[in-house]
């Protein structure tokens, strides 16, 4: 509670990049590309798995389901984001900044467990393959992806209810680009130990649990794959998984980079970078993987570029 001579606080100041303040035209320039380049990508990947009859793969409809949290993502921090570097900082209110770290909540969460989910599909397909058919079937995917989207939804939910009791009095200002969980706490003058607890819970639920389930499942992929006798066979196998296994390393190394390893003296400021690569790297390095890796994305894509083409030249002549 906020004592008689302190104010009550209802909006924050995101001061972003204030170091590279003299860079602003630069760096509003580049978060921009790279902004519309992340929109391109994952719309592309969403528009060619929904429309093409040769992507009814259930790994692609998790692949289409992952493109979207990663476009719920980037559009829910980086547009606010060039604000900030525009304006050299914005205010934001209480109830916003909470909310907009809910949805960056949700997003992440999802993609973790749609992860595990994927890691499951490639566990089936390389493991049982004989019963894949029969396991992954629409129904389930349907509610495989289901629970992931629902049971994030209702857990982070819950988090931001006990969040948005939370009071805020004198200081306003959050050395940061985004609301995240530890710039929040911090300037809180509430009681925050079972928020922090429950937050420590819901990340052991939605990121440590699922991170343990996609490596003891590629544990037993690469077991599988080290019996197969022939290179080829051992090769064919691996195509199919590698993909989703540079993903996750690229979701969960980034993850690991902003929220464990120390940051010394400089936490915040370091935070704050990482967090940028986290923010961008997933988003605009996912698509980039599996249209590169999967001859089936390729094919779509080239097959529909070819069409367009030939109907423009067909245009030209008339």
């Amino acid at each position: 509670m906020c004592l008689y001579n302190q104010t009550s606080i209802t909006q924050f100041l995101l001061i972003g990049f204030q170091s590279l303040n003299n860079y602003k035209i630069l760096l509003f320039v580049l978060f921009l590309i790279i902004y519309i380049v992340i929109l391109s990508e994952n719309i592309v990947i969403i528009l060619l798995i929904s429309i093409s009859k040769h992507l009814k793969h259930p790994m692609y409809f998790f692949l289409k389901n992952l493109a979207f949290a990663d476009l719920l993502s980037t559009s829910n921090i980086i547009p606010n984001g060039l604000n900030i570097i525009l304006k050299k900082g914005e205010n934001i209110s209480t109830t916003a900044c909470i909310f907009q770290y809910y949805f960056h909540c949700f997003s992440g969460f999802s993609q973790s467990l749609i992860l595990m989910v994927m890691s499951f599909d490639r566990y089936l397909a390389i493991c049982n393959p004989l019963r894949y058919a029969a396991i992954m079937n629409v129904k389930q995917c349907l509610y495989l992806v289901s629970l992931s989207w629902f049971g994030s939804f209702i857990l982070i939910s819950t988090e931001i209810i006990l969040m948005y009791q939370l009071k805020f009095c004198d200081s306003n200002i959050i050395n940061h680009f985004f609301c995240d969980f530890a710039p929040i706490i911090e300037l809180s003058a509430s009681d925050t130990f079972l928020l922090s607890w429950f937050d420590f819970v819901l990340s052991l639920c939605l990121i440590f649990f699922p991170f343990i389930f996609v490596t003891v499942s590629y544990i037993y992929i690469f077991i599988t794959i080290f019996k197969i006798s022939s290179s080829t066979g051992k090769q064919k196998a691996f195509s199919t998984c590698s993909s989703h296994l540079a993903v996750v390393c690229t979701f969960y190394g980034t993850l690991v980079a902003v929220y464990l390893l120390p940051s010394g003296e400089q936490s915040l400021i370091d935070n704050k970078f990482k967090s940028l690569v986290y923010i961008v790297l997933t988003p605009m390095v996912n698509p980039i993987i599996y249209c590169l890796r999967s001859k089936e994305i390729m094919g779509v894509l080239i097959k529909i570029m070819g069409k367009k083409m030939k109907i423009n030249e067909n245009l030209q002549t008339i």
